[in-house]
């Protein structure tokens, strides 16, 4: 199934040239691609507000290291909507602020008809625009609490945005004790860069990162404070996170830790 309008008119037009956006879906999962077979996101078809991929539900790790009674009165932000997985999960299940950056217009329109998107609403606002610029409005400085970025073209090769001073515009946007997490795929040079670019602005001790998913998938949690909990604590909210919200926090533990 496909949305939207062809590249070549969009070309005539002078609008940058995106991906057209597909859908496919075997007898439980829909899955959105970007002109191509990669995966770009999912939905339950049984339980849509839910996170299917594991990449996906290791992007939230965010919360073990915050208090649970203060999540629903935090704010969320993604860079890049996907299939509204993440968005979808902080709006309605987190029952936080939430707000999603992305470019294609397409996407949006695929999310709200085949993924239960949610229409915007007092907790809720997806703004169509480029994430590198819009991250950098004043609105948002310090006022965002759990930061989301996942930014792939339909080639899925490395980050569309991935340097440091990117990242230091995403340090920018988040509370004192905000937490960034980015999905980083493949495990060749282009994870060391981004690794080093997220180092550069966050300060080495305030990284945090999972091993790679069978696929390639890493993710990897940034500080806008670095902490470090004890085993204990971290188990403590493991718990708390796996009783509340049904993610496998309490495995995270075992894969996850700060680099260094």
């Amino acid at each position: 199934m496909k949305a939207g309008a062809n590249a070549a008119a969009r070309q005539r037009t002078g609008q940058p040239t995106l991906p057209e956006v597909t859908i496919s879906e075997d007898s439980e999962v829909r899955f959105l691609h970007l002109g191509t077979e990669w995966i770009q996101g999912s939905m339950l078809l049984d339980a849509p507000f839910d996170i299917e991929l594991d990449y996906v539900q290791r992007m939230v790790a965010w919360l073990l290291l915050v208090a649970p009674d203060s999540v629903s009165k935090r704010r969320a932000m993604q860079l890049g909507l996907g299939s509204a997985a993440l968005t979808k999960f902080h709006f309605k299940k987190l029952r936080m602020d939430t707000t999603a950056i992305e470019i294609n217009p397409q996407v949006l329109a695929v999310c709200h008809t085949w993924f239960k998107l949610p229409a915007d609403g007092p907790r809720l606002r997806v703004v169509l625009a480029d994430a590198g610029q819009e991250i950098r409005n004043p609105a948002y400085t310090g006022r965002i609490d759990a930061l989301q970025v996942d930014l792939y073209d339909h080639e899925a090769a490395a980050p569309v945005l991935d340097s440091p001073d990117f990242y230091t515009d995403c340090r920018s946007v988040l509370t004192d004790d905000g937490c960034m997490t980015v999905n980083l795929f493949g495990r060749d040079t282009s994870f060391d860069r981004s690794l080093q670019s997220i180092c550069a602005a966050f300060g080495e001790d305030a990284v945090w990162a999972f091993k790679p998913t069978r696929e390639g998938n890493t993710i990897v949690l940034a500080q806008r404070s670095a902490t470090r909990p004890t085993r204990m604590e971290l188990l403590a909210r493991a718990e708390a996170v796996q009783e509340r919200w049904g993610l496998p926090a309490v495995k995270w533990l075992k894969i996850f830790k700060p680099v260094a």
